[in-house]
């Protein structure tokens, strides 16, 4: 599983709390399941829940929405093309520590494809090379310039600020 780690590489670099005070956030993988058919090849699919926990956060809470929302753009377009998808695929919750800081958990739902191709070796009968692919979401369709580069304001301040790995486009 690939997701959950650049996931947490992304929030770590751009909300600068978390940059300061990675430990904060915490990272888990809830009901895991692996999805295989009986088409030809060991091909399947991860579907788990992603549990992220940031512990004492006295920032804006935009300043992890966005850039979440940015990534799953990305990681997980289906969050935005189908109702079932945007209901349930992303859900919190907030624990107020005191008047400055907070302790928030953000759910969402996951998917990751692997492609298995099994293939006989050249020139060795019998003996076969299993392949995997981990697979890119497919892109959402849009028609908005290409965005590299984030900075997230909020009353004036940078709250948060990142570079995406691939080019997307957004509305």
């Amino acid at each position: 599983m690939r997701k959950p780690s650049e996931l947490r590489d992304l929030l770590e670099k751009s909300v600068p709390e978390l940059k300061r005070n990675p430990e904060r956030l915490l990272v888990f993988i809830d009901a895991g399941k692996v999805i295989s058919t009986a088409v030809q090849g060991l091909s399947f699919m991860y579907t788990y829940t992603l549990n992220l926990i940031i512990t004492d956060f006295a920032g804006d809470e935009d300043a992890i929405i966005v850039p979440l929302l940015a990534w799953l753009r990305v990681n997980q377009p289906d969050h935005f093309l189908n109702e079932a998808s945007q209901a349930e695929g992303i859900s919190f919750e907030v624990d107020l520590i005191n008047n400055k800081a907070i302790d928030l958990s953000i759910r969402i739902q996951l998917t990751e494809s692997v492609r298995v191709a099994i293939d006989e070796k050249p020139n060795k009968p019998g003996d076969y090379l299993a392949t995997i692919t981990h697979l890119n979401e497919p892109p959402l369709v849009e028609d908005r310039p290409d965005i590299t580069h984030w900075q997230l304001i909020i009353d004036g301040s940078t709250v948060a600020e990142w570079d995406t790995p691939h080019p997307f486009k957004v509305d």
